[in-house]
């Protein structure tokens, strides 16, 4: 398979992101990724390779209803995943955009997290 000039730059941008960004028990990654059509967040702790929470797009209790825009949608996402964190007692995040520029669905999906009370 050929990979696409837009394909290397994202992974080259991923791997700039990730040298910095480290999740511990004490403050865990939350990691974004985001399709043409859906937007997946997760909580890891890097030290135990595990996933603590998750939240998307695709959970039933975001799906069917109204029809809603992928940015509010995206809010939710984050305001979900902050929800859940809490309830394992997770304050304290460190945020990786995952390549993904801070702008538009990745910034809502922040927004939301931090409007329900996760620190970053």
């Amino acid at each position: 398979m050929i990979k696409s000039r837009n394909r290397e730059k994202w992974l080259a941008r991923k791997a700039r992101v990730r040298k910095s960004v480290h999740g511990d028990p004490a403050r865990p990654r939350l990691s974004v990724f985001r399709s043409a059509k859906h937007i997946y967040a997760q909580v890891i702790d890097d030290e135990s390779g595990k996933t603590l929470a998750t939240a998307s797009s695709l959970d039933k209790e975001l799906r069917g209803g109204d029809k809603v825009k992928k940015a509010q949608l995206a809010e939710k996402v984050g305001q979900l995943l902050a929800v859940r964190c809490l309830a394992k007692n997770i304050k304290q995040v460190v945020f990786d955009r995952n390549g993904f520029i801070y702008h538009g669905r990745v910034a809502k999906l922040a927004d939301g997290a931090r409007a329900k009370g996760l620190l970053f």
